[in-house]
Parts: C-alpha cells; sequence; structure tokens
C-alpha cells in the first residue's frame, strides 16, 4: 500500500531534491509539494495523508504552526537546514529530523522507520489486551480496562481504573499499537478509550472521574467519532 506524502517547503531546490529522493521509493506516492503552511492545511483536507516532510522556516507560518492546527498529525520527517528546531520538533513525536542539505542514505534511513512502521500497524493483531513493561516485569493489560494514556516526558502513564502504569515509550508509538476504532488522541499530551467518556465539556472531557483535556484541533474529529443525538 502506497504512503500517501507531502512535500511542505517554500525552497524549489530542496522541493526538487525531496521529490527525487521520494522516487527512489515505489512505497511513496508524493500527492502534492506546497510552498507555505496555508496551501498545505488546505490540501490536507481534501486528502488523507500518511506522511509530511515538513520545513520548519517558511513565509507566513512555521511547520511548527502546520502541526498546531493538524486535528491528526501523520508521520512527519522534518527538514531544516538548522539544529536549533530539532528539540522543538521532537515534543510532537516527529519521526525524524533531517538536516539540509539531505543526503539520499539519511534520507534513506528516515523513510525507512516509517515503512517499518505501516508494516507494523498492517500486520497488528486484533487483540484484546497487551503487554506492557513495567517496574522491569511485563503486565498484562486489556484494552476494555484502559481509560486513557496520558504523556508524561520520555514515559506515558496508562491509567486505569485500578491502577496505573508508568512505560517508557510515545504516545505516537503508542497511538501505532492501540486499535483506532477504539482509541483516539485528543491531545498532544493525552490518547483515550472513547467508550470511557461521561461527559463532554467545551475543551475537556470527563472519563472515570478524571477530566482530560481535548485541543481545539482535535474537537471536531472527536465528535464526528461519537453517536451524537
Amino acid at each position: 500500500m502506497a504512503i500517501k506524502s507531502i512535500i511542505v517547503e517554500d525552497d524549489l531546490m530542496s522541493q526538487k531534491l525531496l521529490q527525487n529522493h521520494c522516487n527512489k521509493f515505489t512505497e511513496i506516492e508524493v500527492l502534492s509539494i506546497c510552498g507555505n503552511v496555508e496551501e498545505a492545511l488546505s490540501f490536507m483536507e481534501t486528502a488523507s495523508i500518511d506522511l509530511i516532510f515538513l520545513d520548519i522556516e517558511m513565509p507566513g507560518a512555521t511547520g511548527f504552526d502546520l502541526l498546531d492546527r493538524c486535528s491528526v498529525i501523520p508521520h512527519v520527517i522534518v527538514t531544516s537546514s538548522k539544529e536549533e528546531y530539532a528539540f522543538e520538533a521532537f515534543q510532537y513525536q516527529v519521526t525524524d529530523y533531517l538536516r539540509k542539505p539531505i543526503k539520499l542514505p539519511r534520507f534513506n534511513q528516515a523513510v525507512q522507520k516509517v515503512l517499518e512502521s505501516q508494516v507494523e500497524v498492517a500486520h497488528k493483531k486484533t487483540d484484546n489486551h497487551i503487554f506492557i513493561k513495567d517496574e522491569g516485569r511485563f503486565v498484562k493489560i486489556f484494552l476494555d480496562d484502559i481509560l486513557f494514556v496520558e504523556n508524561i516526558g520520555d514515559y506515558v502513564r496508562f491509567h486505569t481504573e485500578e491502577k496505573k502504569h508508568i512505560v517508557y515509550s510515545t504516545l505516537k508509538k503508542l497511538a501505532e499499537k492501540l486499535p483506532s476504532d477504539r482509541f483516539m488522541r485528543v491531545h498532544r499530551s493525552f490518547i483515550i478509550n472513547l467508550d470511557k467518556i461521561v461527559d463532554i465539556e467545551e475543551n475537556s472531557i470527563l472519563i472515570h472521574k478524571n477530566i482530560v483535556p481535548v485541543s481545539r484541533a482535535n474537537k471536531q474529529p472527536l465528535m464526528e467519532r461519537l453517536n451524537l443525538i
């Protein structure tokens, strides 16, 4: 299955280089090359995107502005001539960060991460549980027991009705493992079990006496997922 991608880059030479690199992968389909954030957001409203090659410094708005406005963040490979944006970029759980000029071997490494992730998702079993490593031992957690998952730096915290588990992982990796028909990322720091929602407020939801924030970008996609009357 093709990985549907867009290139968000204002520099023409960088656009061409990225397009040439992408052409070496039969798995990657570049749907559009966008010269600015507004153009990219407009295109993303009309198509489902699996991967964004994203520059940071562009006229009008930055790559970070685009990520802030995305309702669902796909795989992102940041392309920048500056190292200084790397820390902030990884706060968005980007797949990789490439320094310009981008060499083909390094590009290949970044794309390989996306391909491996796609294969993992495609072969994911529809189990009713997952195993997590908590305090040096593997613990079985049933999906029905998960209320929500919270990001805490380099770790995530699983909230169940009975206990909390802290695991060394990221929300991005976890979102790839949890079934998307039951779980949804509603905020940069939270993934929720849709079946556990008790109440919905303007910018938050109530799950088993816990108030979970919902970002502005994710509010409408969340409402569309629920059975509203």
